[in-house]
C-alpha cells in the first residue's frame, strides 16, 4: 500500500547509496527517526522504539493479510466458483467488485476524520468485514452435509465479496492516513520496498501449498476450500490483531497540528472547523490541490489504460496460443519471483531520486510490454524462454510501478484532510480500472477491430500517452528528468578548460 507523513525532514543529497558504508546507513536512518520523533502534535510524541514496532508490526500485518487475500480471492475463489458451475458473468464480477467499491472511500474518509483513534476503527471495519467469510464456511459445510444445490453458494459468495469489500472501503483511507503518519518521509522507499518484498514471497510460497491443500483434500476440493477458509479467517484475525502493536493516532489531534502548522489550513477538502457537514464538503471535493489534480489525472487514465488489456493476458495464453495451463502457472510464479526480487531495489533507487522519475523511465518499458506479446507464439522457443523473460520483466517493472506509484501519491496530497485525497484518488483509479476492463473485454470480441492483439496494441498507444500528466506532477524530493537521463548515459561528456590564448591563436 502507500503511506504518508506529516514530518517535515530536510531532503538527502543524491548520494548512491552503495557508496555509503554500513555505519554511515545505520547513522541516517537513526537521525531520520530521531527527526520523526513528533508525528502528531507538541503533546502526542511517538518515539524511535515505537515507530520501529509499529513499522516491524505493520509488516506483520501484511504477511497475515495476503494469505486471507489469497484464500478469499485469487485462483482459488476462482477455482472454487467454477466447481460450483459459476458462469463467465459471475467470474467477471469478482474483478469489477472491488474496483467499483472504490467509490465509497470518500465517505469512509469523512467518516474516519470524525473518529478518536485510528486504530479502533480499522478494527471495527476489518474485524466484521473477515468474520463475514464464516457465513460462506457454514454454506459449504451445510451443502456437504445435506447435498443441496450447489449453484445457491455461487449467490452466496458473490454477496459475501460485495459486502466484505464495500466494508473494507471504508477502512482504506483511514489505514493509509494511519501509516502516512508512522513512517518516516526519508524511508519510505526502503520501508515498503522491503514490506511489499515480503508480500510477494508470501504470495509466492503460499498459494501454490494452498492449491495443493484444496486439490489433495480427501472430502474434495469445495470441502476443501471450506477449511482453508476457515484457517484464512483466522489468520486474517491475527492480521488485525498485530495492529495492537502499532502505534495509535487521533485523527482529530492530527487535524489540529496541520491547523496550527499550515499558513492556510483550509487546504484540502474542508476548513478548520471539524464540525461541517458532509453535504458541505462534498461541493469542495473538486476543489482539490492544482499538483494532485495533475496525479489523479495521470492515476485514473493510467487505470483504463492498463486495465483495458491485462485481464485478458492469460485468456490470450491458454485461449488464443493454446498453451498448457500449467506453464501459465508457473509464468504467474516467475512474476511474482521477480517483484520480489527487484522491491527492495526500485525502494531505494526511489528513496534517492524521487519516485517521479522511477514511474516515467519504467512506465516507457510497461507501455511498450503488450507489443511484446504480439510478436511471440506458442512455439518451443517461446514457451520456454521468450514468455518466461516476459513475466520476469513484468514483474520486475510493476514492482517499481506499484512502490512508486502508491509513495508519489503520498508525497503530493497536502497533509491536512489526507484520508480524502486518497479516499478520491482510489475511487477516480477504481472507476478508471473498471471502466476498462469494460471496455477491453467488449473490444476484444470483435475480429475486426483484432481481438486480443488489436487490444494489445491500442492499450500500448494509452500508456504512452497515460505518462503525459506525470510530467508536470510536481514532487519535492524527485530529481529533474534531464538530470537523471545524464547520470544513466554510459559515457558523460566532459568540459575540458581551454587557455584564452590558444583559443587566439585557433582563431588565427
Amino acid at each position: 500500500m502507500v503511506a504518508y507523513s506529516i514530518l517535515k525532514t530536510p531532503v538527502l543529497e543524491f548520494t548512491p547509496a552503495e557508496t555509503l558504508p554500513p555505519t554511515a546507513l545505520e547513522n541516517i536512518e537513526e537521525n531520520i527517526l530521531s527527526e520523526a520523533a513528533i508525528t502528531v502534535n507538541e503533546k502526542t510524541k511517538i518515539d524511535k522504539p515505537t515507530i520501529r514496532k509499529s513499522l516491524k508490526a505493520s509488516t506483520w500485518d501484511a504477511i497475515f493479510a495476503v494469505i486471507f487475500s489469497n484464500i478469499t480471492g485469487g485462483v482459488l475463489l476462482s477455482n472454487f466458483l467454477l466447481q460450483l458451475g459459476a458462469n463467465p458473468m459471475e467470474i467477471g464480477m469478482l474483478s469489477s467488485v472491488p474496483m467499483l467499491v472504490n467509490l465509497l472511500q470518500p465517505l469512509g474518509a469523512y467518516i474516519s476524520e470524525r473518529t478518536t483513534s485510528r486504530h479502533w476503527y480499522n478494527l471495527w471495519v476489518y474485524g466484521p468485514s473477515r468474520l463475514l467469510w464464516l457465513i460462506l464456511v457454514l454454506g459449504i459445510a451445510w451443502n456437504s452435509w445435506h447435498h443441496t444445490d450447489p449453484h445457491a453458494l455461487v449467490s452466496c459468495t458473490l454477496a459475501i465479496v460485495l459486502v466484505t469489500n464495500v466494508i473494507g472501503a471504508f477502512g482504506s483511507a483511514n489505514w493509509l492516513t494511519w501509516m502516512a503518519a508512522l513512517v518516516p518521509v526519508r524511508l519510505r522507499g526502503r520501508y515498503f520496498g522491503i514490506r511489499n518484498s515480503a508480500i510477494s514471497l508470501t504470495t509466492l510460497l503460499s498459494v501454490p501449498l494452498l492449491g495443493i491443500a484444496v486439490s489433495a483434500w480427501p472430502g474434495g476440493t469445495m470441502q476443501g476450500y471450506g477449511v482453508l477458509l476457515l484457517l484464512g479467517v483466522v489468520i486474517g484475525l491475527i492480521s488485525v490483531s498485530c495492529q495492537f502493536f502499532m502505534a495509535d493516532i487521533n485523527p482529530q489531534e492530527q487535524a489540529k497540528e496541520h491547523d496550527s502548522r499550515d499558513d492556510n489550513p483550509a487546504i484540502a477538502l474542508g476548513v478548520k472547523d471539524q464540525e461541517e457537514s458532509l453535504s458541505s464538503l462534498l461541493p469542495k471535493a473538486f476543489d482539490l490541490d492544482p499538483n494532485f489534480l495533475k496525479f489523479l489525472f495521470y492515476f485514473g487514465f493510467w487505470a483504463f489504460a492498463i486495465n483495458i488489456c491485462t485481464p485478458f493476458f492469460s485468456l490470450y495464453l491458454l485461449d488464443n496460443l493454446k498453451i498448457d495451463i500449467s506453464w501459465v502457472t508457473i509464468y504467474s510464479s516467475l512474476t511474482s519471483a521477480a517483484t520480489l526480487v527487484m522491491m527492495v531495489v526500485w525502494g531505494k533507487l526511489a528513496d534517492r531520486i524521487g519516485n517521479r522519475p522511477v514511474l516515467v523511465f519504467v512506465g516507457v518499458l510497461v507501455a511498450v510490454t503488450p507489443l511484446l506479446w504480439l510478436v511471440l507464439g506458442a512455439d518451443q522457443v517461446s514457451v520456454w524462454f521468450w514468455f518466461p523473460l516476459l513475466h520476469l520483466l513484468m514483474g520486475g517493472t510493476w514492482a517499481a510501478i506499484d512502490l512508486c506509484t502508491n509513495n508519489l501519491q503520498m508525497a503530493v496530497a497536502p497533509p491536512r484532510h489526507q484520508a480524502h485525497y486518497f479516499a478520491i484518488a482510489a475511487a477516480v483509479a477504481g472507476v478508471g480500472g473498471a471502466m476498462g476492463t469494460t471496455v477491453g473485454g467488449f473490444l476484444a470480441q470483435f475480429a475486426d477491430f483484432g481481438g486480443l492483439p488489436g487490444l494489445f496494441a491500442l492499450s500500448t498507444v494509452l500508456r504512452l500517452a497515460a505518462l503525459l500528466p506525470l510530467l508536470f506532477v510536481q514532487e519535492k524530493r524527485s530529481h529533474p528528468l534531464a538530470q537523471v537521463m545524464r547520470s544513466l548515459l554510459p559515457i558523460k561528456p566532459k568540459l575540458v578548460p581551454v587557455p584564452v590564448a590558444q583559443l587566439a591563436n585557433r582563431s588565427q
